[in-house]
């Protein structure tokens, strides 16, 4: 695989000239741009500039609104529901996230329901950001029917990614993200596209058959399916995403969002749950944090074992050049 060295500015400005080129607004484009940033400066490549051809898809046709302007609005003091005007994630994270962590701050607890969302980034930067402000927080999305059940061999959960994370006085926030099928759906197109084999348990062929090979195992080249993580308990956990980012937040489940996605090979529209809870005051302590220090001491004190959330701190105090796929970065630039 041929890389080509890319500035922190010079992959922003790449998917940022793509963005604007395909119709999308000043605002939106510079949020999803920087969010594709973040996550190759972080090492999530499989969340950055390897999802640009599929934002440019859903721009061009038509799907996502270039012009999207979220609403967001107090349901309660505790619930806030933002409907994102059928623009992208990030941007209605933006108009909202800092009400879910003001009303967690004085109440205890918040909530935010987004709706008519296309929500196509990782999840950590969310709960990241809530956590910086001394909160702890839980995101889910729903998205396309990729996963089989457990026991079955048919396409029903989306690959249903969780993120949650938690604060610290005088650290970085310790901080998840994570897939409830076996392998993020990102993570099988990179080994297809690199030709590589994924390890068994991942997914199923068309036929419901095991298989190693990730071009068989992705529903839109194969027809193929993944597993879930863990069997039958992580088949429940996905089972659990649908409902909280679906009917609970006043969205469809993923396969009903299939029937009215068109295919463009961009991220759907469906719902975003998130949850923000102050320590401080579900504790009724200052010291809340000294019990999960000594988790965390304890779990660092083992030979190799990392805290969520350390690998992509520590690639990000690199502010250096970033190897990006060459065809990847063509292929963006091809699209302006």
């Amino acid at each position: 695989m041929k890389t080509i060295d890319l500035t922190l500015d010079e992959i922003f400005s790449l998917a940022q000239t793509a963005l604007l080129n395909a119709g999308s607004s000043e605002e939106m484009a510079n949020i999803v741009a920087d969010t594709v940033m973040r996550a190759e400066r972080d090492g999530s490549h499989s969340h950055g500039l390897f999802r640009i051809p599929g934002y440019v898809a859903s721009l061009v046709s038509g799907k996502v609104n270039a012009n999207a302007d979220p609403k967001v609005e107090n349901v309660t003091p505790v619930l806030i529901r933002c409907d994102a005007d059928n623009g992208y994630a990030p941007l209605a994270h933006a108009r909202c996230l800092d009400k879910v962590a003001d009303a967690a701050k004085i109440y205890g607890i918040a909530m935010a329901q987004i709706t008519r969302s296309h929500h196509f980034a990782a999840l950590w930067p969310e709960t990241e950001a809530l956590a910086e402000k001394g909160l702890v927080a839980f995101t889910c999305v729903s998205y396309m029917p990729m996963v089989a059940p457990y026991g079955a061999k048919e396409k029903v959960y989306g690959s249903n990614p969780i993120s949650f994370a938690w604060p610290r006085k005088d650290d970085a926030p310790v901080v998840f993200d994570m897939a409830t099928a076996a392998m993020a759906m990102g993570d099988i197109q990179i080994a297809a596209r690199d030709g590589k084999e994924l390890p068994s348990g991942v997914g199923l062929n068309k036929e419901g058959e095991a298989t190693t090979d990730p071009k068989d195992i992705d529903p839109k080249t194969g027809g193929g399916m993944i597993l879930p993580f863990g069997g039958y308990k992580g088949s429940h956990i996905a089972m659990m995403v649908e409902l909280l980012a679906g009917p609970l937040v006043g969205e469809t489940v993923s396969f009903e969002t299939a029937l009215k996605d068109n295919k463009d090979g961009g991220p759907p529209a469906g719902g975003q749950f998130i949850l923000a809870m102050s320590p401080e005051i579900t504790s009724g302590s200052e010291s809340w944090d000294s019990s999960a220090d000594a988790l965390f001491g304890r779990l660092k004190s083992f030979d190799h074992l990392r805290l969520p959330g350390e690998r992509r701190h520590k690639n990000r105090l690199d502010t250096g050049p970033r190897s990006v796929n060459t065809e990847l970065v063509e292929k963006i630039r091809s699209l302006g």
